[in-house]
């Protein structure tokens, strides 16, 4: 008999739903959030296991990691959509979560998401690191301009290398002031130290990765938006055609249509949100500053016709499209025109 094992994870525990090829459930459960303690109980199961699944969450990559090495059938399944399946349930518990991802295992209603290699997860801690780091940073500069706009002191627009100094010219002759500024402007310097480490140690990381130092051939694409981009696509293979980067990424417009009714709107922000905002970086970046280009040429003539802000988003999907074909045929970008077309 063919089993359907469904994960409902969580940080200390996870429920367990087992059902038969038939629709039966099997067996329910809670076991500990650890890929020994589940393929422990799945290995236990009467039955052929024909797959485990979980949605796509924190724990979820080191999980399918654990049971994959075992010799198991692990998927990782959509968040969104295991969401709004799930949304039809009266009652939300663990124990009914469990069971509907393994009733969707079973009806095979579910989109599999990429588990990223131990690598790429690396890189993406380091830049959620660096990412985390300069929040702080920011978050301390506007708590200091909120704090002395309060007794009408004013930082006004001041470079980073001049903001300490403002700020205390500025609380010079109130004690007070004094004794709440220094702490923040201290924390302030420390994580400055830290963040321009890990600056350093990520341009590094990308000068010494040749497909970074490849994708950054192209204007406007630096160490960050080079990293993010390989970490979040991991293996370029697992697209069959280079188009399919920009609706992965979010990029495409939603469509809502029913009957009469057909509404074209926004994007639709699936996907990598962090390398869909890379990307948007990328092309602010690209048609504003640094050497022009066709593609800058192209972005131009469509933000004449349809605005600046389609135009952007229109650039950073095809930045993500070139990324990816560049990636995969190992050419630098072409400065000179756009290349011949490429059926893949």
């Amino acid at each position: 008999m063919k089993l359907f094992i469904g994960l409902d994870v969580s940080l200390a525990k996870t429920a367990v739903c087992v059902v038969s090829e038939h629709g039966k459930i099997v067996k329910e459960a809670e076991v500990g959030s650890d890929p020994a303690a589940l393929t422990q109980f799945a290995l236990e199961q009467q039955g052929e296991i024909a797959m485990i699944g979980m949605e796509a969450g924190p724990l979820s990559q080191w999980l399918h990691r654990g049971l994959t090495e075992a010799g198991l059938e692990v998927v990782l399944m959509e968040t969104r959509q295991v969401k709004g399946a799930l949304k039809a349930m009266p009652i939300k518990t663990d124990r009914r979560d469990a069971e509907g991802i393994a009733r969707l295992l079973h009806l095979g209603w579910f989109r599999p998401v990429h588990c990223k290699s131990v690598s790429a997860q690396e890189i993406r801690a380091l830049l959620g690191a660096r990412k985390s780091i300069q929040q702080g940073v920011i978050a301390l500069e506007m708590s200091l301009r909120g704090l002395l706009r309060n007794f009408g002191l004013k930082v006004g627009a001041i470079s980073k290398g001049r903001f300490d100094a403002r700020i205390q010219e500025l609380v010079a002759s109130n004690t007070a002031l004094v004794a709440a500024t220094e702490p923040m402007l201290r924390a302030r310097a420390t994580l400055r130290h830290e963040l321009a480490r890990l600056e350093r140690h990520v341009r590094s990381l990308a000068q010494d990765d040749p497909t970074c130092r490849l994708l950054m051939t192209m204007p406007a694409v630096g160490a960050v938006v080079a990293l993010t981009f390989k970490s979040a696509v991991d293996d370029p293979a697992r697209f069959s055609s280079s188009k399919k980067v920009g609706p992965w990424v979010g990029l495409t417009p939603s469509r809502q249509q029913s009957g009469e009714r057909d509404v074209t709107g926004g994007i639709t922000k699936a996907g990598d949100a962090h390398l869909r905002r890379a990307l948007c970086q990328a092309a602010t970046v690209m048609m504003n500053r640094g050497r022009g280009s066709w593609l800058r040429t192209w972005a131009s003539r469509v933000a004449k016709r349809r605005g600046t802000k389609r135009a952007m988003v229109a650039l950073a999907r095809r930045i993500g499209v070139i990324l990816h074909r560049m990636w995969l045929d190992g050419r630098n970008f072409c400065w000179e025109g756009a290349p011949e077309p490429i059926h893949a």
